[in-house]
């Protein structure tokens, strides 16, 4: 696999009262005391393992020796990177797209999966906010803060739950330093502007080491204001549908976007480990993009503990804990000076992991494995006119573990994990409180081959449990960003996937590639579905949707490869390709929202003081549709960047991209604003990092 390149109320306080809760928390804390007892790393001990995914498993596997699909942005690409919600910054990826709903609000889509079936991270412990319940809520975290972001496709890893049955987008950053930095001190400024949005935005990081201490302290601002776009904002199927008019060009209304977000951290850094402690607060402030004049403000304070201890003697290696606390309010204003609706969530998750010793099995080959216990509490409570989701208490807790053998030329891999999930409400217009207990079971097997040299080969076979979102479950009223009426149902029962996928990775010589074809099959598979009834609000007439369970088949691939046409030193010329497809069908019909294929195709230049890339993206027509749904036009965009190294020490880059240079109309199948909200105009794209 190549790197892709980047052109680019009471109850809501809920007590520490899980004995669950403390017992992974006494896991943390016994191994950053463990960590912090031993004797101080010096600097440079550290192993850095390239192309290992820490997201797949607790072990962490090579990117080419793994049957779970993967992609890593790493701190070089992210330093060059647009400034974008994640959603957008992901979009083009193998099998990703983005929701698109707002430049303030995007969320990954992987594999035509959305919402509660995607779980975004950081640092392996979810969000807790409450980005998954509706498009235009924002994912409470900047991709500028992350020194690495690794994306897993598809079902296939378990330690995350039911809410991983999609994929997961996990964002690592270093605010707990778990390492000395080189030198005593390392860190990085960047900063950038952009054309089509008249967008500003600047990051910078610092860590310093002091003895056995390592502090770290971040900060990000971004500002963006109405995007230009390349056509009329409505598009023409909806003009003609309507009946009206498609209006001018120019700008995208209410499409601005104001982002700050800061982190301290501190860790105490010792031979066999670590603990450590940070603090972040993020406030953003964007346009929905639907209506002209309503904004949303976002604010999120959080705080996480993490530590690790690596064992010297026994069946074990290491020890992991995690925990996160998250409070989040989303507050939607009508107008200035007049908040509507908001949503508050607040709530921990705690993690913890053995890591086994790797070791021979009967004197052959090399045995890995893990078991972890997972658990999370969180409330989430809307309050005004158009709440549509009563006050949900969550509670979760897991169980799980992985095991990998690998002989060298062939191996086999498994896992299985036990989920119960309870949701507690009283739902909308009613007086007695329900719950909702669901006991999941998920499990996978996965053999691979290894037949020639660079050739791998796996076959993984995986059943994924989900519990019914609360959304799923207590929906009950007029959902404005979405412009229905949408209708919940308490009798949902655990949605339930298999999916059967092959991996190829091959990477020998002048080209790397990497291809996998899926296919799932859903029994229970939630949808939201049109009744054929409306809702009628201040005179305007909205649709009834209700959450009705179908069976589903997706299926697609995603393919990528690499072939150096010429290369000398560090000099090298290749010629790069992906391409994604899936589709998506349920009893009802085609599942709604499934993005159309993609052809990537890129010209890449990289030496030592120049790198250089020139872009052609084509993304199909969508024509297979669900109910009310309207078709979407194919497009390309022509894309160039390139980034200069001026000094010999390579820590300054001057960067720059030109996207869309044709200008072309673009429309993102996935977003529920595809029809009044076409993609960003040609932009012009310049910055500079200095790293330290």
């Amino acid at each position: 696999m190549f790197v892709y390149r980047l052109p680019a109320a009471a109850r809501l306080r809920s007590p520490l009262r899980s004995s669950l809760r403390a017992t992974l928390l006494a896991a943390a804390g016994l191994t950053a005391l463990a960590g912090g007892a031993a004797a101080q790393t010096q600097p440079g001990d550290a192993v850095v393992l390239d192309e290992v995914i820490v997201t797949a498993s607790p072990f962490g596997v090579s990117q080419r020796a793994s049957v779970i699909a993967t992609d890593v942005l790493d701190e070089q690409a992210l330093a060059v990177a647009p400034a974008q919600s994640l959603g957008d910054l992901l979009a083009g990826q193998p099998g990703l797209r983005s929701t698109g709903f707002a430049p303030g609000a995007s969320r990954p889509v992987i594999r035509g999966l959305s919402g509660p079936r995607v779980q975004v991270l950081t640092n392996g412990i979810g969000m807790i906010d409450a980005s998954s319940v509706s498009p235009d809520h924002a994912v409470a975290t900047d991709p500028a803060e992350a020194n690495r972001i690794e994306v897993v496709r598809g079902p296939s890893t378990l330690i995350y739950g039911g809410s991983a049955i999609g994929g997961v987008v996990n964002i690592l950053d270093n605010r707990i330093p778990t390492e000395q930095p080189e030198g005593g001190i390392d860190g990085v400024i960047s900063t950038q502007a952009s054309s089509v949005d008249d967008g500003r935005s600047i990051f910078g990081r610092a860590t310093v080491g002091a003895g056995p201490f390592v502090f770290n302290i971040d900060a990000a601002k971004r500002s963006t204001e109405d995007y230009e776009i390349p056509s009329s904002a409505r598009s023409a199927r909806l003009a003609a549908q309507d009946g009206e008019p498609r209006g001018p060009g120019g700008k995208q209304a209410n499409s601005y976007t104001e982002l700050e977000a800061w982190g301290l951290g501190a860790s105490y850094v010792g031979s066999k480990g670590f603990i450590g402690a940070s603090y972040k607060e993020t406030e953003s402030e964007y346009g929905t993009v639907a209506e002209p004049d309503v904004f949303i403000q976002l604010n999120q304070t959080r705080e996480d503990v993490r530590g690790e201890y690596n064992l010297d003697t026994g069946p074990f290696a290491t020890v992991r804990g995690s925990y996160g606390h998250a409070e989040y309010t989303h507050t939607e204003f009508e107008g200035p000076g007049e908040p509507g609706t908001v949503f508050n969530s607040d709530g921990w998750e705690a993690r913890a992991d053995l890591v086994q010793r790797e070791r021979p099995l009967f004197g052959i080959g090399q045995w890995n494995g893990a078991v972890g216990v997972q658990a999370l509490e969180r409330s989430f409570q809307a309050i005004g006119d158009e709440a549509f989701v009563p006050t949900v208490d969550i509670e979760e807790s897991g169980l799980y573990t992985v095991q990998r053998y690998d002989r060298g030329p062939v191996g086999f891999e498994g896992g299985l994990r036990y989920d119960r999930r309870t949701l507690t409400a009283t739902p909308l217009g009613e007086t007695v409180e329900l719950e909702r207990q669901f006991d999941n079971w998920s499990g996978s097997v996965a053999g691979f081959l290894r037949p020639a040299p660079g050739l791998f080969v796996g076959l993984s076979l995986a059943h994924n449990e989900r519990a019914p979102s609360e959304v799923e479950l207590f929906a009950d009223g007029l959902h404005i960003a979405t412009a229905v009426y949408e209708t919940g149902d308490v009798t949902l029962d655990t949605e339930k996937v298999n999916t059967l996928e092959a991996t190829v990775h091959y990477d020998r010589g002048r080209f790397t590639g990497d291809l996998h074809l899926y296919a799932s099959k859903y029994d229970g598979f939630i949808d939201e579905r049109p009744t054929g009834a409306t809702f009628e609000d201040d005179g305007e007439e909205f649709p009834i949707y209700r959450f009705v369970q179908t069976d589903a088949e997706f299926k697609g691939f995603e393919v990528e490869g690499a072939y150096a046409l010429w290369e000398s030193g560090s000099r090298k010329l290749s010629l790069e390709g992906a391409a994604d497809y899936v589709k998506a069908d349920t009893d009802l019909g085609p599942a709604a929202r499934i993005p159309p294929y993609s052809v990537t195709a890129r010209l890449a230049w990289t030496s030592t003081p120049f790198d250089a890339a020139f872009e052609v993206r084509h993304v199909g027509k969508q024509d297979e549709l669900a109910e009310r749904e309207l078709a979407t036009n194919d497009y390309t965009l022509v894309n160039l960047s390139g980034a200069w190294r001026p000094f010999s020490d390579k820590n300054v880059t001057v960067f720059a991209e030109a996207r869309n240079l044709t200008d072309e109309e673009a429309r993102e199948h996935v977003s529920f604003l595809k029809d009044i909200a076409p993609m960003p105009g040609r932009n012009l794209r310049v910055g500079v990092a200095y790293r330290f």
